[in-house]
């Protein structure tokens, strides 16, 4: 019979750092978010070799106070709650008290600290949970975390660690997510002596768009801003236009009550919201920040804190949808053949060794900032930590890059001087004069006009019954495209996308005001053979199919009679088009509603309109544009391809270099 025994403090420490430190992007997810609800306005976060050496983050927070330094160590210890009452009304990222026990259990950690009104800080160690040093020190107001040799007791850990720069990585996505979701915090992110980003914290998300994901996207963007009362809910952010769309959901950020969080839910509600805009398999850009009353949402699923529960599922999902569909209607959006290029990910900076270094992208406004919460310096007793600073051309940064660690020596001599450690980086006016356009001021120039995005203005849109008359149907090329002058605009149509949404259309009509849809009789009727799968299908939806202008009967055990089909489909061949319709609704999730059951039949009836490389004549043409205008949405087809794409005169002229 085995013994049952209480396990000591050490193993119990380790065992509950195994549930919150996964890797080095833990350590700094924890390190960041205490750093924010320390009301930090400036943090720095600094790794080398993926975390696995060093990891520092520095900010100019609240900083913690002598007294509760080693409390702050203790498992289960926080400032952020007292009582589980407090869980229901929870607006700091952090409320656990588990992530610097944890971190310290299985790594070593220098900490740095000063209160505002102190005279000195604090340095203090503890490796592997135990105590080293406990000293006062010189330091500027805020807090700094070294972290270093992660899993150093616990080598078999580090065995599932990825390499430094997979690690690296997700930690540099983790910080680009906590800037996206923190625009008036200024964010600087180092990786092995290189600035991979830097955000002014100025409270523009679209400056923090254009730093991390470049220009193009930035420029592809529309604003989303709504609230319900009644939900408690809000949502701002930003929605990708369909020409930035992705090949897959990483580009989908959500964000409740500023945390960063991974929701099925919402993914779904934001691609139904989608629907009309992109085609099959290709994903939207969107960031969007989600306010909630912290009493509908539970974040206390999982220490990461990345996954929440969230009251009346279906009636947020309803609002999303409903939300993200109204905003991308709200303004003409017309593709230009030249707004995108076909490369859709994200735009990546320069590598490192093509930037500048000093002054680093938004670094004036950081050091502007900095010095002006660091006014009061401490008295001459300290000045030598401060020996070097003057105006706003020092930003300070505790420099541990020369300690013996560093070379594999091991931890610094218990007692050192923390002075030691503590440099201050000087930026030369010179330097900054010398640079013309700073990437703020490039942003700045950026906002004035060529943010206004790939949309006409309300009072010119180009599909409109005013603009219509201007219109001059120059021909057809390919057999599939038509080339349509409107003033100084050239408009290039798919025949076959237009008409694929006039149809669409259509029968979205009929079925919202229960309408019959115009059928015509096939006779002698079509015969659909199925397999048992597919009869299963039928008989499950023939209320829809029916509702949609099909006639369709049981002929067998393995056969279908088509009876009748829509009229504006008569021509095509109807077992065919039964059978493309049939397979994707095979595809189709289990459980769908029947609005998405209606949607996907229609959607794919609406594939046998008029094909490419068949000829049209004007006056039909002139009928579809007619058609067109009639449509809340005529810019896409029901599976996201454009259905119209522009290009202007001067990009004409560009492109013969008639204009330079």
């Amino acid at each position: 019979m085995f013994e049952i025994r209480v396990l000591d403090n050490e193993t119990i420490d380790k065992i509950a750092a195994g549930e919150v430190v996964e890797r080095p992007v833990s350590i700094v997810k924890e390190l960041v978010e205490n750093s924010i609800d320390a009301g930090a306005t400036i943090i720095t976060i600094e790794i080398k070799e993926g975390g696995l050496k060093l990891i520092r983050v520095t900010d100019n927070g609240s900083g913690i106070d002598p007294s509760q330094i080693r409390n702050a160590f203790l498992p289960h210890a926080t400032s952020k709650i007292s009582s589980s009452e407090d869980l229901d009304k929870l607006y700091t990222l952090g409320f656990r008290g588990e992530a610097l026990s944890s971190i310290a259990a299985v790594s070593r950690i220098e900490l740095t600290t000063r209160v505002e009104g102190s005279l000195e800080g604090v340095h203090y160690q503890i490796e592997g949970g135990k105590e080293i040093i406990c000293e006062s020190a010189g330091a500027p107001v805020g807090t700094t975390f070294i972290v270093r040799d992660i899993f150093y007791n616990t080598l078999p850990r580090l065995k599932f660690l990825k390499s430094a720069t997979t690690e690296g990585n997700l930690i540099a996505d983790l910080c680009e997510h906590i800037a996206l979701s923190m625009p008036h915090i200024s964010f600087q992110f180092i990786n092995n002596g290189a600035t991979r980003f830097s955000t002014s914290g100025q409270g523009d998300l679209k400056e923090v768009i254009y730093r991390i994901y470049g220009k193009e996207t930035a420029m592809n963007l529309r604003a989303i801003d709504k609230k319900d009362d009644d939900l408690k809910m809000s949502v701002t952010g930003y929605l990708g236009l369909p020409a930035i769309n992705r090949a897959n959901r990483a580009s989908e950020l959500f964000f409740i009550n500023h945390r960063y969080i991974k929701s099925p839910l919402l993914s779904r509600a934001v691609e139904e919201g989608y629907i009309e805009y992109l085609m099959q398999h290709k994903f939207p850009f969107c960031i969007l920040d989600i306010s909630f009353d912290p009493a509908v949402v539970d974040v206390n699923v999982h220490p990461t804190k990345q996954e929440v529960r969230i009251s009346n599922e279906k009636d947020v999902y309803d609002r999303i949808v409903e939300w993200i569909s109204s905003t991308l209607s709200e303004k003409e959006m017309l593709d230009d053949v030249t707004s995108v290029s076909d490369d859709k990910g994200p735009d990546k900076a320069k590598p490192s060794s093509e930037k500048i270094r000093l002054p680093e992208m938004f670094e004036q406004t950081r050091i502007n900032k900095a010095s002006e919460q660091d006014a009061d310096t401490p008295d001459a007793d300290h000045a030598a930590v401060y020996e070097n600073r003057k105006d706003s051309d020092i930003r300070f940064t505790i420099d541990f890059d020369n300690d013996p660690s560093d070379s594999g020596s091991g931890s610094p001599e218990p007692g050192a001087a923390v002075g030691e450690h503590v440099s201050s980086v000087m930026i030369s006016p010179d330097v900054t004069s010398q640079m013309s356009m700073t990437a703020e001021e490039e942003f700045r120039e950026l906002a004035k006009g060529e943010f206004s995005q790939t949309s006409f203005a309300d009072d010119e849109r180009v599909l409109s019954p005013d603009a219509r008359r201007n219109y001059r149907i120059i021909g057809q090329v390919f057999k599939t495209y038509w080339l349509i002058e409107y003033n100084d605009t050239l408009m290039l149509m798919d025949q076959h996308a237009a008409h694929e949404k006039v149809n669409f259309e259509r029968f979205m009509a009929h079925m919202t005001n229960k309408t019959e849809v115009p059928s015509q009789l096939v006779s002698p009727p079509d015969i659909f053979t199925a397999s048992n799968r597919e009869m299963q299908i039928i008989e499950e939806n023939l209320v829809y199919f029916s509702e949609l202008g099909f006639d369709l009967d049981k002929f067998g055990e393995h056969e279908i009679a088509i009876r009748a089909i829509p009229l504006d489909l008569f021509g095509n061949d109807p077992a065919n088009l039964i059978g493309e319709i049939v397979s994707d609704l095979i595809d189709l999730k289990r459980g769908s509603t029947p609005d998405s059951i209606r949607t996907r039949i229609a959607t794919m009836a609406c594939k046998a309109s008029v094909k490419g490389n068949n000829t049209m004549s004007v006056e039909e043409v002139e009928t579809l544009l007619d058609e067109m205008l009639t449509l809340d949405n005529p810019y896409n087809c029901p599976h996201g391809r454009p259905t119209l794409i522009t290009m202007s005169k001067t990009e004409l002229d560009k492109r013969f270099h008639r204009i330079v």
